[in-house]
């Protein structure tokens, strides 16, 4: 049996995750970037795909890390902005269950973002963080929600050898 970790297949899957990802941000740009307090980055539906399969933990942080590229906040968010999902999108394949895979991206890009927010914007700091947090529990849970419903009744065809 081949390794189901780096191979064409898996290679492939993180690509198109991290295309759909820019994507979806650049489509919603005028949302998807925290250079007011308001952030809806209706891409962050996809940190539920983790659970579906190994490959969008790097297809998540090869995807923010491009739609980042175009963020306001520059090369901080290229950095500070991708490590974050790298990190949510790891917790988030590690997640017991389904009902707790958005909560990593809810955390994890609440605080960092938050964070960001108020260095590179001078924000209240509290404001920034609950902002960016309303934003991703809208994205992951509802939206992300959403994604999971349909993957659930397709993952046999879209992951067929992937984390059950």
């Amino acid at each position: 049996m081949k390794p189901r970790y780096f191979n064409t297949l898996f290679i492939v899957r993180a690509a198109v995750i991290a295309a759909i990802y820019t994507v979806l941000t650049l489509v919603f740009a005028p949302v998807s970037y925290g250079d007011g307090l308001i952030e809806l980055r209706v891409s962050e539906m996809l940190t539920v795909l983790p659970f579906y399969t190994p490959a969008a933990i790097p297809g998540l942080f090869l995807g923010v890390v491009l739609a980042n590229m175009f963020s306001p906040m520059g090369a901080v968010d290229v950095i500070f902005g991708s490590l974050a999902t790298l990190l949510a999108a790891y917790l988030s394949y590690k997640a017991p269950n389904k009902w707790l895979v958005p909560i990593p991206p809810i955390i994890v890009n609440g605080l960092v973002i938050g964070v960001m927010l108020h260095c590179v914007y001078n924000f209240p700091l509290l404001l920034s963080i609950l902002s960016i947090t309303a934003g991703q529990v809208l994205s992951c849970y509802v939206l992300g929600e959403i994604l999971m419903v349909i993957l659930d009744k397709t993952k046999q065809h879209l992951f067929p050898t992937d984390k059950e």
